[in-house]
C-alpha cells in the first residue's frame, strides 16, 4: 500500500505543473493500493482551488468520495492526539499539521511508501519512509 499526499495528488492532475507529465506517468504505471487521508483530501481540494482549478477539484473531490480513486483513512480523536503530540514534537522541522497526520497513520498503518512527491521534502524527513517516484 502506498501514501498519497497533496503534491502527488496536484501533480497528476494540473497540466500546468511541473512534475505533472512524471507524476502522471507514475500514476498510470502503478499498481499497488493508494491509501490517503481525510486530512489530505482537506489539503488538496483547498490547494486546488487557492490556484484556480476549481472545476479539478471537483473532479478528483467527487472520485475521493465515491471511493473510485483510493482508500481514505478517518483520522480519529487518538490520532489527532498523537498528531499534536508530534507537531509539538518537530518544532525544528517544517512540518504542516497535516503532515504530522499523515506520520501518525503511516506508522500507525505500518506503510513505508509514499507518493509525496519528489519536491516535497517533509516526507523525506520522516524515518523509514521510502518517497516515490
Amino acid at each position: 500500500m502506498i501514501f498519497v499526499d497533496t503534491g502527488g495528488w496536484f501533480g497528476s492532475i494540473v497540466p500546468t505543473d511541473e512534475n505533472h507529465e512524471k507524476a502522471r506517468d507514475w500514476f498510470l504505471q502503478n499498481h499497488q493500493s493508494l491509501i490517503t487521508t481525510n486530512y489530505v483530501i482537506d489539503e488538496t481540494l483547498t490547494l486546488f482551488k487557492a490556484r484556480g482549478e476549481y472545476q479539478r477539484a471537483l473532479q478528483i473531490g467527487e472520485r475521493f468520495f465515491n471511493g473510485s480513486l483510493t482508500s481514505v483513512y478517518d483520522l480519529n480523536s487518538e490520532d489527532i492526539t498523537e498528531t499534536w503530540k508530534i507537531f509539538k514534537q518537530y518544532s525544528d522541522k517544517d512540518w504542516s499539521f497535516t503532515d504530522c497526520s499523515s506520520k501518525v497513520v503511516m506508522e500507525k498503518l505500518g506503510i513505508s511508501r509514499a507518493f509525496a512527491f519528489a519536491f516535497d521534502i517533509h516526507f523525506r524527513q520522516f524515518s523509514n519512509i521510502l518517497v516515490v517516484p
